[in-house]
């Protein structure tokens, strides 16, 4: 299968700036600082102390600036980042705030950002032969276009909650792993196997041929009622996009479609809110089943 990055590296590095480029915190402050520094295109920026930190941890990416406000206590969380940056031999640089507000859009940053290597996207091989390394059956979440990037953290969130082996997403029509997606996740992006197809169908078909069953979870009429026994089986779960749902081809391609009992007043669940609740209930499963 092709697939629009390269694999995720077995073992992450650090990068360091040019010199001259960083200035350590507690240095006298360079005016140069005061403009927005021009980033490799090959970088981006995650914000907010919870995807900062997951980063830092897992060191999957290249990791190369830390940034911290002006005016941010230090202690705490801000003193856990550091240390954590430290470790990883990534600079620690203090900026000002308004620096952080241009580099993120004007995103709510924590007074913190990490500048870092790109999102690098598994396969789904890297996916099945983490299930076979734990020796447990294939758990898997696939998202058909959707769209809206706290959705997809909030399903990938879930995802890292429950041990899921990996998550494809289409490489089109659909949010891939922005900084957006990763502090919408809390940064368990930075922990997951996550594969960008080109053709959701054909991934669905590979895996098929490695024997996982695929469930798509959808209000239709044909839907079978939500049945937590089909843990048992190597599953990847289908979630369709806000509003339409599971696209045509990819609801025929589903071994069987799934339907969220409910018995309130409204008619519907969002694709984050159901689809947690599909994964979570079919862990709960497979734990009372081992």
């Amino acid at each position: 299968m092709k697939h629009k990055n390269d694999r995720i590296p077995r073992a992450g590095g650090t990068g360091r700036p040019p010199a001259g480029q960083a200035q350590r915190r507690g240095a006298p402050r360079d005016r140069r600082f005061e403009e927005r520094p021009q980033r490799p295109a090959s970088s981006e920026t995650l914000y907010g102390r919870n995807a900062v930190r997951e980063a830092l941890r897992a060191r999957r990416r290249s990791l190369r600036r830390l940034l911290v406000a002006e005016g941010v206590r230090e202690g705490g969380p801000i003193a856990q980042l550091t240390a954590l940056a430290e470790a990883a031999a990534v600079p620690v640089v203090t900026v000002e705030r308004r620096m952080l507000d241009d580099m993120t859009d004007g995103a709510n940053h924590q007074g913190v950002a990490l500048e870092a290597g790109l999102y690098r996207y598994a396969d789904l091989d890297d996916m099945l032969a983490l299930a076979r390394g734990r020796d447990e059956m294939p758990l898997l979440l696939l998202l058909d276009h959707v769209q809206d990037p706290q959705n997809v953290g909030t399903l990938l969130r879930t995802a890292d909650v429950v041990g899921a082996h990996g998550v494809v997403l289409p490489d089109r029509r659909a949010a891939s792993i922005t900084p957006a997606v990763v502090n919408a996740s809390a940064g368990a992006v930075e922990h997951l196997l996550i594969a960008q197809v080109t053709n959701l169908s054909r991934a669905i078909e590979e895996l098929k041929e490695q024997n996982v069953w695929i469930a798509g979870l959808e209000d239709d009429p044909r839907a079978q009622v939500f049945d937590a026994q089909r843990a048992d089986l190597p599953l990847a779960l289908v979630i369709g996009a806000e509003g339409p749902g599971l696209s045509r081809l990819v609801s025929e391609r589903c071994d069987f479609l799934l339907k969220l009992p409910m018995a309130g007043h409204v008619a519907s669940l969002n694709a984050a809110t159901a689809g947690s609740i599909a994964l979570y209930t079919l862990w709960r499963r497979r734990q009372t089943n081992s």
